[in-house]
């Protein structure tokens, strides 16, 4: 089937290009905080119209944003810049993009009746950057805002987790979420680099937190087997690195993570869909977390 093919495709461009990255020991959710582009406050990849790129895009545009030096952070089809009387500068190479969707498929049963059957889908498309545009309206040329100060990102950040409802404890050298306990260990902040340390491993462990069968349930053995475990903190990872977008802080590179690389490699090289599962995950725990945002929780802090 064409369309199968087709998405099998866009499964192996995708993870091809984040092995190739992971292979150079860079992890591609970390790249627009590297040396370079932290002058910026880093922004979520935006469509023509303004909407937030998720999932697996949000990775896909960092890295090519990053690899292509483009300081903007709008993103549209051919189509789409020359419907606002813009046009792609001749030359310029677009970037790869993924839709996922369902079809509804109408079949008859074993019995003779119809029933209507979802088939699941995936296509890639190109988008190019605003930089690789000539002559659109003002307004689509976004630069990321300034950074504010870090004390205020951070008293944001701390409302943010504050939010949540999740128990914190403070006290020894490692940083981990206790599933049987349902809480949230972490060293005292004196013991972090800085304020932004702190935070962004606060955003680590809140996303392990978000797999509790009370909240998202997460379970990977099925999924992903031995490397379950290594699975759960690639979606950490992830989940940090977006939720640092809406938090206005850096998310840590933890040097205890490091071995994870090769368990990564190893899952992502045998599964083309693993990282897209991962990616998946990762926006859910965000999702989730921001949704408790408007609700009375308050965090417990020991």
């Amino acid at each position: 089937m064409k369309t199968a093919t087709n998405t099998q495709d866009v499964y192996a461009r995708v993870t091809d290009k984040i092995i190739a990255d992971l292979e150079k020991g860079v992890r591609p959710w970390m790249k627009p905080w590297s040396a370079g582009h932290t002058e910026g406050r880093i922004t979520l990849p935006l469509r023509h119209n303004g909407v937030p790129y998720r999932g697996i895009n949000v990775l896909l545009l960092w890295g090519e944003a990053m690899a292509n030096g483009y300081s903007g952070n709008r993103w549209m089809t051919f189509k789409q810049a020359t419907e606002l009387g813009a046009h792609v500068r001749k030359g310029e190479h677009g970037s790869l993009v993924v839709y996922a969707n369902t079809v509804t498929k109408t079949e008859a049963n074993d019995n003779g009746e119809e029933i209507e059957r979802e088939i699941p889908f995936m296509k890639g498309y190109t988008v190019f950057n605003v930089d690789q545009i000539d002559g659109l309206p003002e307004g689509y040329q976004t630069k990321p805002e300034p950074k504010g100060e870090p004390l205020q990102l951070i008293e944001e950040a701390e409302a943010f987790f504050a939010a949540t409802g999740a128990t914190f404890r403070h006290g020894g050298n490692r940083a981990y979420y206790a599933p049987r306990l349902d809480l949230i260990q972490l060293p005292t902040p004196e013991a972090f680099r800085d304020a932004e340390s702190y935070a962004a491993t606060k955003a680590h462990e809140l996303t392990h937190w978000t797999s509790h069968p009370t909240r998202l349930n997460r379970e990977l053995g099925k999924r992903f087997g031995d490397e379950a475990y290594a699975a759960e903190e690639l979606i950490a990872e992830l989940g940090a690195a977006f939720l640092s977008v809406t938090l206005g802080i850096t998310p840590e590179v933890r040097e205890d993570h490091a071995a994870y690389l090769g368990h990564w490699l190893t899952v992502l090289k045998a599964d083309k869909k693993a990282i897209f599962t991962a990616a998946a995950h990762a926006q859910r725990a965000a999702d989730y977390l921001q949704t408790l945002q408007q609700q009375d929780g308050k965090a417990v802090a020991a």
